[in-house]
């Protein structure tokens, strides 16, 4: 999710680019979510995850890419900070699955 998200974001910048700086930020953004979406489908549909989970974990990993989108545009002037800020989209989703997750189930 990690990952998709961050090609999700850099396609997103791409095509948004033609707008202007606005668009470059609103593309980007739209092409994370939007991957951070379809990676949690694909991951119920590969059973990564349980079909229960997967509103949590897609909520989850949204709101780790909009904390990641923050620090990366926070820590522009080196490449550290944006690269290292993918990994808030995937604890994230590790954090909303951990949420959506029954007391009452079988673990």
């Amino acid at each position: 999710m990690c990952v998709a998200a961050g090609i999700g974001g850099a396609l997103g910048s791409m095509i948004g680019h033609a707008a202007g700086r606005g668009g470059l930020i609103v593309g980007g953004v739209l092409g994370g979510v939007i991957l951070v979406v379809v990676m949690g489908f694909l991951a119920t549909r590969f059973a990564w995850i349980d079909r229960p989970r997967r509103l949590w974990t897609v909520l989850g990993g949204v709101f780790g890419f909009l904390l990641a989108v923050l620090v990366a545009l926070s820590t522009l002037s080196s490449p550290i900070g944006p690269v290292l800020s993918t990994l808030l989209v995937g604890v994230g989703a590790v954090l909303g699955a951990t949420v959506g997750q029954s007391a009452h189930e079988k673990a």
